[in-house]
């Protein structure tokens, strides 16, 4: 079966978790070693997946979310053509 980037994306999930059958496996496979955009597309799913499974948590310095703010108000205040 030809599979294109539509019916990859609607079944990537299943594929990490590797909940497709051997057929859809080696079909979504069969179009990875082709298609830069859906290896790109798994790459970036299998990244958040990571990150979500991650339980750490980070401290942000002080002030950074005042600093934040002050810039990204600033950006704004410079794209204003009013």
């Amino acid at each position: 079966m030809k599979i294109d980037c539509k019916h990859v994306w609607e079944h990537i999930s299943a594929y990490i978790d590797g909940e497709v059958d051997a057929a859809l496996r080696a079909d979504i496979d069969k179009h990875l070693e082709t298609c830069e955009i859906c290896s790109a597309v798994l790459d970036s799913t299998r990244n958040v997946v990571v990150l979500m499974a991650d339980d750490r948590v980070f401290e942000l310095p002080a002030g950074y979310s005042e600093r934040l703010h002050a810039r990204l108000d600033r950006e704004l205040d410079l794209k204003d053509p009013g």
